[in-house]
């Protein structure tokens, strides 16, 4: 967009390869042009990199990615997630049902500790490789933990199968929606909150519909089988004992219908 707008033809670029976790590279106009963190510049282009650049970009909060060409440094752009007027409030809202709220993220430790002030997160896992993503739901998992992952891209694939419960946002990737367990239909972040409270009223409309069916049926089948007649009281009529069977399945499925309802 900047090139747009600057009026600069932008280029074909041949040999294009990214490389998960650190960025990619290219050939541009006959040049070798890596776009990078500083773990690609230095290992892959022996670039070295300004203290003093770097330190102006992580003091604005913003993620730095290396720009070299043959070798040399050109530049550095500084990249930033802007959080979402409603995420500190929906990460409240999380602590209020008692949940602990980990950020994994490859971005820096300063970006990320920027991110988790404004917003709130108890903890942060920065400069995080892909493949490292699972194995961090399974040291959370040792430590008797248990974890819902929240993820959107094909980095967060593993770790969405790693976790007791992946949760994948329909707006992501659909290596992401594959390994997911819940699928969240709006790019919300509150609607994690909305995902357990839905699931905590299902789970109590199971346990009354298993009550209910259970009661029901502890009372109904003995008077269907004769025991008021036992004491001098009418029989069950086969009619009106169908009638009362009906009746406890109805109950039991309209019990569960008020779930549709959940949330409006």
């Amino acid at each position: 967009t900047a090139a747009r707008t600057r009026r600069i033809p932008l280029q074909p670029v041949a040999d294009f390869a990214a490389v998960p976790g650190h960025g990619a590279r290219g050939v541009l106009v006959g040049r070798t042009v890596i776009v990078g963190n500083r773990r690609m510049v230095v290992e892959h282009a022996g670039a070295q990199v300004p203290e003093a650049a770097l330190a102006g970009v992580l003091a604005r909060g913003h993620t730095p990615v290396w720009v070299v060409a043959d070798g040399s440094l050109a530049g550095v752009l500084g990249l930033a997630d802007v959080p979402r007027d409603s995420s500190a409030a929906d990460i409240a809202a999380m602590h209020r049902r008692g949940l602990r709220v980990v950020m994994v993220t490859g971005d820096t430790h300063q970006t990320a500790k920027a991110i988790a002030r404004a917003v709130g997160v108890d903890e942060i896992r920065a400069e995080v490789l892909p493949a490292d993503k699972a194995q961090i739901v399974r040291d959370l998992q040792g430590e008797g933990r248990r974890v819902g992952m929240v993820g959107d891209g094909i980095n967060d694939a593993p770790a969405l199968v790693q976790a007791d419960v992946g949760i994948a946002i329909a707006a992501g990737t659909d290596v992401a929606m594959e390994s997911a367990d819940l699928i969240l239909m709006n790019n919300r972040l509150s609607d994690v909150c909305l995902a357990l409270d839905l699931s905590a009223a299902t789970l109590r409309t199971i346990k009354q519909n298993l009550f209910w069916a259970f009661f029901y049926n502890v009372v109904s089948i003995p008077v269907a089988a004769g025991v008021l007649h036992a004491f001098g009281g009418p029989l069950l009529s086969p009619m009106l004992a169908s009638v009362a069977m009906a009746f406890s399945s109805v109950s039991v499925v309209a019990n569960a219908l008020r779930l549709k309802r959940f949330g409006r």
